[in-house]
């Protein structure tokens, strides 16, 4: 009996034993094995590689000249010219862009330029129609460090080619033919040119012309249609030559009214409403002569005609005002009418503001 107890303690203990081996065998396996040290790698000098430089060149844009003078030249005219410039940079040259300016067009045949390479830019100019001296600037922008925008000068003197007097015309229907005065045409540089053409507000003024016919100067003798010049009193006649350097002439006129209203605007403030105020105007013959007057009236019937003096070739009105009912507006327009003797009608527009306490509609008793 007791060596039975004896046996199974020893195949205890030996059970126990190979327990506690197995743990420390597992926490063993547990801890980091450490690293074997790294072998030092010894690079050869001649596989090493430089790194790469940063780029210094460079473009720079050079131009002949920076200011492009057309001289001479005809008002309303085409004029063309260009700019030369070269690349005298190590770099390619970009333009970028030239900025617009007033009356002169620009244009490029490309925009990249190699070192020493060399380029156009071509500019087209419209001159004003009115002579002096002009200067228009352009910009060119490129990537060029030192100098990334460049201004550029453009220069020209206006003038006229071909001078005509007058330059307007006072018209007088009093008057033959209105009074027009011959009108002359001359060549500044002696150059023949031909009228092409002769043309006038609603054709009151025509001259004879013939365009087959050169010369280095022409008097014209303009025809006035007197009933056309009644229509219109005012425009402009337009002479067409076939100078290369002048597109032709302009010359404006005016008639002189027979009649003339001072004032020819009635304004009347603060006023009552229904409240009658007085007002004078005078009407005048600009050509003195003797006139009547054969009625008046008034649109909307706010201004009446109360006294007519006559003064030699004038008259003097009285005229009564009579603003209506506010009706919530702040203000009235009336026109009033003079029939002269021989058919003209005048007119006479007439302005009324109301006073500040009677914007309200009146009430009724």
């Amino acid at each position: 009996m007791k060596r039975n107890y004896l046996v199974l303690a020893l195949v205890f203990s030996s059970v126990l034993l190979l327990q506690l081996g197995c743990q420390e065998q597992v926490k063993v396996a547990e801890k980091p094995t450490p690293a074997a040290p790294k072998e030092a790698v010894i690079v050869s000098p001649q596989k090493v590689k430089a790194a790469p430089r940063p780029d210094k060149s460079s473009p720079k844009i050079t131009f002949e000249k920076v200011v492009y003078d057309f001289g001479q030249i005809g008002p309303g005219t085409k004029n063309y010219g260009e700019f030369k410039f070269t690349n005298t940079g190590d770099g390619l040259l970009k333009i970028k862009d030239v900025e617009r300016c007033c009356g002169v067009n620009a244009k490029l045949d490309k925009t990249e330029y190699a070192p020493g390479k060399s380029g156009l830019l071509k500019i087209e100019y419209d001159s004003t129609r009115s002579p002096g001296i002009v200067r228009r600037t352009l910009y060119i922008n490129s990537n060029d460090k030192a100098t990334p925008k460049v201004a550029l000068t453009v220069k020209a003197d206006v003038i006229q080619k071909v001078l005509w007097q007058p330059k307007s015309l006072k018209l007088l229907l009093s008057e033959e033919n209105a009074g027009c005065s011959e009108i002359i045409l001359n060549s500044v540089d002696n150059r023949p040119f031909s009228i092409t053409a002769f043309k006038s507000t609603l054709g009151c003024i025509t001259a004879d012309v013939d365009p087959s016919v050169e010369a280095t100067k022409f008097v014209l003798q303009p025809k006035v249609d007197m009933d056309k010049l009644r229509k219109t009193m005012r425009g402009n006649i337009y002479i067409s030559v076939s100078h290369p350097d002048c597109d032709g002439a302009a010359i404006g006129f005016d008639v002189l009214s027979r009649f003339e209203i001072k004032p020819p605007l009635l304004i009347v403030f603060y006023l009552d409403s229904q409240k009658s105020i007085k007002r004078y105007v005078w009407i005048l013959n600009n050509y003195r002569e003797d006139f009547e007057i054969e009625s008046t009236s008034s649109k909307e019937g706010f201004i009446k005609l109360v006294s007519q003096k006559k003064i030699r070739t004038s008259y003097q009105l009285g005229l009564e005002i009579t603003p209506p009912a506010v009706k919530d507006k702040k203000k009235f327009t009336d026109e009033f009418f003079i029939n002269i003797k021989d058919g003209e009608k005048l007119r006479i527009v007439c302005q009324g503001i109301y006073s500040g306490k009677d914007l309200t509609t009146p009430k009724t008793q």
